[in-house]
């Protein structure tokens, strides 16, 4: 295998909360307060899609460096009782691949407040794992499939799993984890030619697509703005062959922008996060694999929670680390700006 290296984010300095308001909730400086959890439950991936990672993978995590379950469930536990986080999105790498995935869910349905829990995978096992998901407590699922060509998904992920894929879909919708959304990035001459062809095969089998423009998150920097298929073409793209009208609820902090495909019930999102930013309306919060809390995902610093989870700290203390790593959000990403740095974990380090 051919190393890569990933860096180690910046370790974030002592923050001045001097004028933080007296809440324990997650609140910025821009007035905007954190109730979505994203968890990365692990690094690794089944799969090695060209715009994500190299076809030799990458040098994964030690075991020792994960959070171990109790680990990741204290976690959760403080965040969601005490911080006001409401909603908790396992992602990974791939978090099918971690064994420990059915407890970890079943523990953070269990809190008493409830959270919405939902996952993110590339659907690889999904159809194994559907049913014992629903049953620990897991609300819906997110599914990456980005084309409808066998061919053209092998080129992509450098697997041949097509169809474990669409299984992984059927079984998500039979076990009632709805409503089942597709997540889908378009590549500039590669698949963006069937961005209505999947709308279609979505909207046909009941499921909800999102697009996603593409975003500088892989280990390679090889990210182009140029090449990058826009929110605006996308749109273009659909409305050749479908009508489409904005949809009339309030967005909120939801990332993607709706519209309602020749006037509903279905729906298609694109999530603009380059060309379309939604900094100004953002309500994450991250947890690494390894236990590093990001205020963003495209944040060049962490707080290290493992450390002081691992030698001994009480909860007061992590709430406290937590406060202030959110309390120091930018106001933005910064995606265009001149000075822009890509962080140096790629995505399947961050979590989606």
């Amino acid at each position: 295998m051919t190393a890569v290296d990933l860096g180690i984010p910046v370790v974030r300095r002592t923050t001045d909360t001097s004028a933080r308001p007296d809440t324990p909730f997650l609140v910025d400086r821009f007035g905007r307060v954190a109730r979505d959890l994203r968890v990365s439950l692990i690094d690794k991936c089944n799969l090695r899609c060209t715009y994500c990672m190299p076809a030799e993978g990458l040098p994964w995590l030690k075991r020792a460096e994960l959070l171990d379950t109790e680990e990741m469930v204290r976690l959760i536990r403080i965040a969601v009782e005490q911080l006001g986080v409401t909603d908790v999105r396992f992602t990974g790498g791939e978090p099918l691949l971690r064994q420990d995935l059915v407890d970890i869910i079943a523990a953070t349905a269990q809190l008493p407040s409830g959270p919405r829990t939902s996952l993110t995978t590339n659907g690889i096992n999904l159809d194994r794992f559907a049913a014992p998901l629903a049953q620990a407590g897991l609300h819906r699922v997110n599914v990456s499939l980005d084309t409808l060509d066998r061919a053209t998904f092998r080129e992509l992920t450098r697997r041949d799993r097509f169809d474990d894929v669409l299984a992984g879909l059927d079984a998500a919708k039979a076990a009632g984890l709805e409503p089942v959304k597709v997540n889908a990035v378009l590549l500039r001459g590669v698949n963006d030619a069937e961005a209505c062809d999947l709308l279609r095969f979505c909207v046909e089998r009941g499921y909800q697509l999102r697009f996603i423009e593409q975003m500088p998150l892989d280990p390679q920097h090889g990210w182009d703005r140029a090449q990058m298929i826009t929110a605006d073409e996308i749109l273009d793209h659909l409305g050749r062959e479908f009508d489409l009208t904005p949809h009339g609820a309030e967005r909120g902090s939801a990332p993607a922008e709706r519209w309602l495909v020749d006037g509903g019930p279905a729906v298609v999102g694109v999530i603009g996060s380059v060309t379309r930013p939604f900094c100004a309306t953002c309500d994450r919060t991250r947890l690494t694999a390894d236990g590093q809390l990001r205020s963003c995902l495209f944040s060049t610093t962490e707080t290290d929670l493992r450390g002081p989870l691992r030698s001994g700290a009480d909860d007061a203390e992590l709430v406290r680390l937590w406060q202030e790593t959110m309390w120091a959000k930018a106001a933005g990403h910064g995606v265009d700006d001149e000075g822009f740095a890509q962080p140096s974990r790629p995505m399947s380090a961050i979590g989606g």
